[in-house]
């Protein structure tokens, strides 16, 4: 796959060629049904329900149309349509002549989903489970571990497995080692057995193991299954009779050096190796009750600009590489930003407001996890307040333009309550309390002007910007930065900003991400996993993988 295809992450369910989705009161089942012929590149057949990043783009499609489209569901019965196999992971062909950015993009695409199906767990009481009917490997398993609980069939041949040191040299690449040790609590010990083990553990032993959490005969395995869906569906809020709002195709314009949706554009600029995201403030009467609200449906602005925005960051991330710097721009009346936010608390708890504030959270965490140099520049015209100032927060840097002379045109910003923690970044926190380490002083002194305009000079005292120059230094100011950051190594930078932007606590989240960044990214250029002979080379072909046997 030397020349990989430009990665479109829209699609439908009328487009779906590997899942099958359908729908009972409060359960749905999203069961997997790979067609091994579609894969999204030439080179390779997705056999034995193995998957490319086509199959989490319909995956990650199906989530949100649930979400949206079908409040009514409060448990995903996550299963394979083929006889035998539940999952085998990641499709090892596909690995092998994949480029490393390729593999590496893949695998976070596909922790973001699976890192989905427990925020919406978490936040908005979906929950989901794994009917493992059939052999579960690798990836297949992480897609099980993702789930907050798993029934495997006992048939004394479906095994759960995470085969990926023994067989191909590397590391599970969606969060397999770490939850199973924090989410699932194995034994360390037990662990070390079960990564190292081709074959994989199956039947009581698993549950004994902690590997999941029930297993059922053939002959009851449906039954089990069933009953206990519905009884994780009744731990749920999620209205029973509510109307779903139709995710309709987001609109978009494609150009050679920019994308341009309703609320969104993207202009790049190929010399510099940057582009310029512009996010617009809501224009016009909104809507604020809920019957408004609901009749607005996906045009809604704040779920909108949620896939809009998301739409754009996914599709820079994959299909433009050479691009390392994204400036991030508002434009628009930060008045109208705080309305919004406004209607956002007052309906806080309404089915479709609390899925579109998750859209939005996940959307902004997207930012947080790609590699990528964000700088905000804060500039006349500029809306960075409430819940658009989580973009400037969540930059590496953020420049605001100093006007003295000039009050009218001055750029401000506006904290806002959705500041505080409607927003939380993967590790649980703030961005504001990741700023400021969650030190009371600061975070104090910036509540005490909550919904107040900061200029440049107060909002740099409270520590909110980088810097502030004035209209005299700010042309060079900027470019200097932009220059300079385009110059560094790209692999340092993606190290660096990596550790800088999560510093705060560690979790289970912070780690999964942690292990692709660092450890999965380096074993994947290793000639052990990717060189000649090495192991992801090999696989398939008969012969034995030649190592290199140092430990560095």
């Amino acid at each position: 796959m030397s020349t990989p295809p430009r990665v479109d992450y829209q699609t439908s369910p009328a487009q779906y060629r590997h899942w099958q989705l359908r729908f009972e009161g409060p359960v749905a089942t999203l069961a997997m049904a790979i067609d091994e012929n579609a894969g999204l590149a030439p080179g390779y057949k997705l056999k034995l329900n193995s998957y490319d990043l086509g199959v989490d783009i319909e995956l990650n499609d199906a989530i949100n149309r649930i979400r949206f489209e079908h409040p009514e569901v409060r448990t995903v019965v996550v299963t394979s349509a083929r006889d035998k196999v539940f999952c085998s992971g990641a499709n090892i062909f596909m690995l092998g002549v994949s480029s490393h950015a390729w593999k590496v993009n893949f695998c976070k695409f596909t922790n973001e989903t699976r890192n989905g199906f427990e925020d919406s767990s978490r936040h908005s009481g979906l929950k989901f489970l794994a009917a493992v009917n059939g052999a579960c490997a690798g990836g297949g398993y992480e897609l099980a571990l993702a789930c907050d609980e798993i029934i495997l069939v006992d048939d004394r041949s479906s095994a759960v497995s995470l085969p990926e040191v023994p067989l191909l040299g590397v590391l599970p690449g969606t969060g397999g080692l770490t939850r199973v040790t924090d989410k699932r609590h194995v034994r360390h010990d037990r662990a070390d057995i079960f990564c190292t083990t081709t074959e994989g553990i199956r039947g009581q032993r698993a549950k004994d193991w902690r590997l999941v959490d029930e297993i059922a005969k053939p002959a009851a395995f449906a039954q089990k299954v069933q009953e206990r869906a519905l009884q994780l569906a009744a731990l749920s809020d999620r209205p029973a009779d509510a109307k779903g709002v139709a995710l309709t195709p987001i609109q978009r314009t494609l150009e050679a050096d920019a994308l341009r949706y309703g609320h969104v554009s993207v202009e790049i600029d190929r010399a510099r190796r940057c582009a310029t995201f512009t996010v617009k403030a809501p224009q016009g009467a909104q809507p604020q009750t809920l019957a408004e609200i609901e009749a607005a449906g996906a045009a809604w602005y704040p779920l909108a600009l949620a896939r809009e925005l998301d739409d754009a960051i996914l599709s820079m991330r994959t299909n433009e590489l050479e691009i390392g710097t994204w400036l991030l721009k508002t434009e628009g009346e930060a008045a109208a930003v705080l309305a919004l936010d406004a209607t956002l608390e007052a309906h806080a708890t309404h089915w479709l407001v609390r899925e579109t504030v998750g859209a939005l959270r996940r959307t902004f965490a997207r930012l947080d996890v790609s590699s990528r140099s964000l700088f905000a520049l804060i500039e006349p015209g500029s809306c960075f307040a409430g819940t658009l100032l989580e973009l400037a927060l969540a930059c590496d840097r953020s420049y605001q333009l100093a006007l003295p002379d000039d009050a009218a045109r001055a750029p401000a910003i506006t904290v806002g309550e959705a500041n505080f923690g409607r927003y939380p970044m993967v590790t649980g926190q703030s961005r504001l309390g990741r700023r400021f380490y969650d030190e009371a002083p600061a975070l104090d002194a910036v509540r005490a002007r909550l919904g107040q305009p900061l200029d440049a000079d107060a909002a740099f005292a409270l520590g909110l910007v980088t810097s502030n120059p004035d209209d005299i230094d700010w042309t060079d100011e900027v470019r200097i930065a932009l220059e300079e950051r385009a110059a560094m190594s790209p692999d340092a930078l993606t190290g660096m900003e990596a550790n800088l932007r999560f510093n705060g606590p560690e979790n289970m989240f912070t780690r999964i991400f942690g292990r692709l960044t660092a450890w999965q990214n380096w074993i994947f250029q290793r000639p052990n996993a990717v060189g000649t002979r090495g192991a992801l080379k090999t696989y398939g072909t008969g012969e034995k993988a030649a190592f290199d046997w140092h430990r560095v």
